[in-house]
């Protein structure tokens, strides 16, 4: 196993990480003895960090030249655990809205049933640009709202990261249609 993928892995194992340090066990107390506040901070910090396991992968696999089907595969599968177990969470906290998250997860189950079907005819599929910038927008939202939108929230009082999440929405629409319209004749029964 190449580093690339070994970063991928650490992506997914810091998933429950980020769950720990702001999922409520009841009574708004965390499973670690943080207070929530504190705790919001954390999971935006290992957010942020596991968000830059991605960007780091890529990098790293591109300049070795050390891309595997593995890394194809599991790359995008780590994103969208990382990005959805983050969006479910915020449904918890009653700080999205699950309209935003059911129409972001139909998509990339619409995505992925794509691919999967694509790999049984040995054609591995790559992120393209829209699918790209959804997934930093939606990363980018996903930290304004666990940090309640600082430093912004000090100068205005806009919801700066629900309307990104909101933008990301859109991109997700139409990065889907795109995806969907380029790659269903690469689907063979």
């Amino acid at each position: 196993m190449n580093l690339p993928n070994k970063l991928t892995f650490l992506r997914i194992l810091m998933i429950p990480v980020f769950l720990l340090f702001i999922l409520p066990v009841g009574n708004n107390v965390l499973l670690v003895p943080v207070s929530p506040e504190t705790g919001r901070f954390i999971a935006a910090f290992v957010f942020v960090a596991a968000a830059l396991t991605d960007l780091l992968d890529g990098i790293i696999a591109r300049k070795k030249g050390c891309i595997t089907v593995l890394g194809k595969f599991l790359d995008p599968i780590a994103d969208k655990l990382l990005v959805v177990s983050a969006l479910i969470a915020l449904i918890q906290l009653d700080e999205v809205s699950a309209w935003a998250v059911i129409i972001i997860i139909s998509r990339e189950f619409i995505v992925q049933g794509i691919r999967i079907l694509a790999a049984k005819n040995e054609v591995v599929i790559p992120a393209g640009f829209l699918g790209k910038a959804k997934t930093f927008t939606q990363m980018v939202a996903i930290v304004l709202i666990l940090i309640k939108n600082h430093p912004f929230s000090l100068v205005i009082s806009l919801p700066i990261g629900q309307y990104l999440l909101w933008i990301s929405v859109i991109l997700t629409v139409i990065s889907g249609y795109q995806y969907v319209k380029e790659n269903i004749t690469k689907i063979k029964e």
